[in-house]
């Protein structure tokens, strides 16, 4: 079905020197619900900037869980030492790999490699968002018991700013919302459509697969996430991009996809595992 849905209502458009792709993404939300804001006029006064909530085009809260539907022996199973299939490693990378040793990072205290943000949203498991604040959004992942926290506007200024002196496993995520020509700006009716885009630095080195394909702490990850709908169901598609010419030429990319549960009854927190 998702494929369907893939091959029949995704349309690539390009404005400004951005990649958008635009989906069916199902009925707007209800008037008043987040996602009714905008600028001058729509849910605040003129002139008034709105938050990441107020700005969404969508609701994207909720349960989601992966749809492994490709690279399943990559995604399911640890690949074996040094299998860096369909992944352009560069010679770093791979001497990096073949010095790969699990019981070296549990022994130091990085299971967690492989659950960073570079690799966490490749593993087969569920992900739960939410809505710390008008300008926050936390996405937690139920395999290795991640937490990600995506800021919005000025709320993602300061969180840059201050961000930890020591990089941690997830980074510094700031976020915007992306719209079609003409929308999201005050113009017209709200928008139903778009994607979140997110982009993180500030990590902690890790893995993009857990058998030790690493990617460095000046690596550059950009998310966008969009939305999908089809027959009542919803699906997210995350097209994952991590920019690091130390390890990849050129920039590793990769799409995986969720679908929307109903609720947390399958949500399972496990901890990270190094093999």
């Amino acid at each position: 079905m998702l494929r369907r849905v893939l091959a029949l209502s995704v349309v690539s458009l390009v404005w400004s020197g951005v990649l958008v792709t635009h989906a069916a993404q199902g009925p707007a939300p209800a008037p008043g619900a987040a996602g009714q804001g905008g600028r001058g006029g729509r849910g605040g006064p003129p002139g008034t900037a709105l938050g990441g909530r107020a700005q969404a085009p969508y609701d994207i809260t909720g349960y989601w869980v992966a749809l492994v539907t490709d690279d399943w022996r990559y995604r399911m199973l640890t690949p074996p030492k040094g299998n860096a299939d369909y992944v352009p490693a560069t010679p770093a990378a791979r001497k990096a790999m073949d010095a790969w040793d699990p019981a070296r990072d549990e022994a130091a205290g990085e299971a967690c490699r492989g659950y960073g943000a570079g690799g966490v949203m490749r593993l087969p498991g569920r992900i739960r968002i939410t809505w710390v604040d008008d300008n926050t959004l936390k996405l937690e992942t139920d395999a290795g018991t991640q937490t990600r926290l995506f800021t919005f506007g000025a709320a993602a200024a300061n969180a840059t700013a201050t961000a930890p002196v020591a990089p941690d496993w997830q980074g510094t995520s700031t976020a915007r919302w992306a719209f079609p020509p003409g929308q999201g700006r005050g113009r017209g009716p709200a928008p139903t459509t778009g994607q979140l885009v997110v982009t993180t630095t500030g990590l902690r080195p890790g893995y993009v697969r857990k058998n030790g394909i690493p990617y460095s702490a000046n690596a550059v990850i950009t998310e966008n996430f969009v939305r999908l709908a089809d027959e009542g169901d919803e699906f997210l598609a995350v097209t994952t991009t991590v920019d690091d010419p130390l390890y990849f030429a050129p920039p590793y990319i990769k799409t995986y996809e969720f679908k929307k549960q109903r609720d947390g009854s399958g949500w399972n927190p496990t901890p990270c595992s190094a093999r």
